[in-house]
């Protein structure tokens, strides 16, 4: 699956940011994206990386440690409900891949995303189609944002029993729904989003 990356490590490019985001269709909890520079996209021990939502939580854990040991940059950003009900989810999206890749120790020489490009960035960057299923360097953080955003949901199921948040992590299933009517909106609910305003 490493195809881009080989594509760019035979021009010369070393340093290959992925991008990806986990949370933009949850109506509570923060949107997560996480920003990755692997040490060798093409290491056998990587075999099994690909998009986390092909994956169990089970094994998405158990590549999260091996994608944390084998990157030599890792940088995870929390863009909170309250910042996506002031700025938009779209923007908050795109403003939380900035700061992913501006947080990493090690500076990219190019950087792939999951669909959006990233304007504003002093080194190239692509946005790619379903990226997680055809970089590694992107499908690696999917499983980063997606495991660091579950572990949120979870501790928030703890603070806000009821909503069934370590299961459905804030996405609006029916047992969610359900809660939220008979319990009412929490702080971490996206009040900008229709089935949250209605309820207020």
């Amino acid at each position: 699956m490493a195809g881009i990356e080989q594509t760019l490590r035979a021009a010369g490019i070393t340093h290959i940011a992925g991008v990806d985001e986990a949370g933009r269709g949850p109506s509570a909890g923060p949107l997560v994206v996480a920003a990755v520079i692997l040490r060798d996209p093409f290491s056998p021990q990587l075999s099994e990386v690909r998009d986390s939502k092909e994956l169990t939580a089970k094994k998405r854990e158990r590549l999260y440690d091996l994608i944390v040991n084998e990157a030599i940059a890792l940088s995870i950003i929390e863009i909170s409900n309250e910042e996506i009900d002031q700025a938009g989810l779209h923007k908050s999206n795109l403003e939380g891949f900035r700061r992913a890749v501006s947080g990493l120790a090690i500076t990219p020489d190019y950087v792939l995303t999951d669909g959006y490009g990233i304007e504003g960035l002093a080194m190239p960057t692509l946005g790619i189609w379903k990226g997680d299923q055809v970089a590694i360097s992107i499908s690696a953080a999917s499983i980063i944002a997606k495991v660091f955003r579950d572990r949120i949901m979870i501790e928030m199921d703890l603070r806000y029993p009821g909503y069934g948040f370590a299961a459905h992590k804030g996405y609006s299933s029916a047992a969610h729904t359900k809660a939220l009517k008979e319990l009412g909106v929490t702080p971490i609910h996206r009040k900008s989003f229709a089935n949250i305003a209605s309820l207020l």
